[in-house]
């Protein structure tokens, strides 16, 4: 873990830890599941300070939504940069799995009762596991062969906006924008069906940011009564503009959750959740790999899971004030574009203190 990571998380238990009695209160169900961003707002003067570990595991191939093998799409899939020198008719390079871990990293400050800011950046690790076919037809392999990257992505500046409360029901507005800040031309040493090994840009999935500039919008709203609370949150995320020749597609995401409190230390929560992702605009002309990774048109579809998570808040002790929150997510169904890598699993674990 890198040695920045390392510091925040220190930095975090020591606050918490100085800051105990003012924290007495705290609830595990006072917040969503750790996986849904921008939940809450604070009070003016209110700060806030998060980590969050993400991994995801993708395996098992698919297209447009039906399970294909690697080797039918080695021998009938057509590759869409063929006409290029040295490039065969179809994608002789396929992804078998893909791991990510990444760390997120968020702080929120309320100069007012109405409104508060949210900033969140993350370091991301890539790993992508794919195999080559020999050059020209047939299903003899060639070997497998791993490319990876890692470091900073985009940086996510938010602000939430309360609109109103009634009793126990809240409904806050969010406005924001992404900052590309994460790198777009990762590089890493590929397995060609000839049998060469030369260095290239690594396919979209494997980039660490966006490459625009982004704006996020969104509406949320929670409820409670007695040891209940639910709500619902609508996301979306549109990029302005093209880097690199190309444009990532729109994001929408809508999720609704609900949680049971047998304690106030202790909450459990269930959670669905519809995403929706549109194609790539234009391509990278650096990108042109006999893969379907490297295709943009490969990209986008709909997906939607169940989340299971289970919350803590420690009120006494050394950890008094730190909130924590695990939440699994199981996919119940994907309709992605194209031959794709479907995902498996995905985990999140993370870290809440509020001062």
């Amino acid at each position: 873990m890198p040695k920045k990571i390392t510091c925040l998380l220190f930095s975090v238990v020591m606050l918490a830890q100085i800051s105990s009695l003012a924290l007495a209160g705290i609830r595990a169900d006072s917040h969503a599941p750790i996986g849904v961003m921008g939940d809450h707002m604070h009070k003016k003067g209110k700060f806030m300070t998060s980590y969050r570990y993400m991994y995801m595991d993708m395996g098992g191939l698919q297209n447009d939504g039906a399970n294909i093998t690697a080797d039918t799409i080695a021998t009938s899939i057509s590759n869409r940069f063929s006409s290029a020198s040295g490039q065969p008719p179809t994608l002789r390079v396929v992804p078998k799995k893909m791991d990510m871990h990444m760390h997120m990293f968020g702080a929120m400050y309320a100069p007012t009762d109405w409104l508060t800011l949210m900033v969140m950046s993350n370091y991301t690790e890539k790993k992508m596991k794919l195999t080559t076919y020999k050059g020209g037809s047939g299903t003899t392999v060639r070997d497998s062969f791993t490319t990876q990257s890692n470091g900073w992505g985009d940086t996510k500046l938010t602000g939430l906006i309360h609109l109103f409360s009634t009793g126990n029901h809240k409904v806050h507005l969010s406005i924001g924008t992404v900052l590309p800040t994460g790198s777009t031309s990762e590089t890493d040493q590929i397995l060609t069906p000839m049998g060469t090994r030369p260095t290239k840009r690594l396919p979209y999935a494997m980039q660490l940011g966006n490459g625009n500039y982004g704006i996020l919008n969104g509406l949320t709203y929670s409820g409670r009564h007695q040891k209940f609370t639910w709500g619902g949150q609508y996301s979306g995320t549109e990029f302005l503009g093209k880097h690199n020749g190309y444009r990532k597609g729109q994001q929408h995401e809508v999720t609704a959750w609900t949680s049971f409190a047998p304690a106030e230390t202790l909450s459990i929560s269930a959670r669905l959740k519809y995403r929706h992702d549109s194609k790539i605009k234009g391509l990278d002309p650096l990108i042109m790999l006999p893969t379907q990774a490297a295709n943009p048109d490969y990209y986008g579809g709909d997906a939607v899971a169940m989340l299971l998570g289970l919350n803590w808040a420690c009120r006494s002790g050394y950890f008094s004030g730190v909130r924590i929150g695990l939440e699994a997510q199981l996919p119940l169904m994907q309709e992605l574009n194209g031959v794709r890598l479907e995902q498996n699993f995905n985990l999140m674990a993370g870290l809440q203190y509020a001062f």
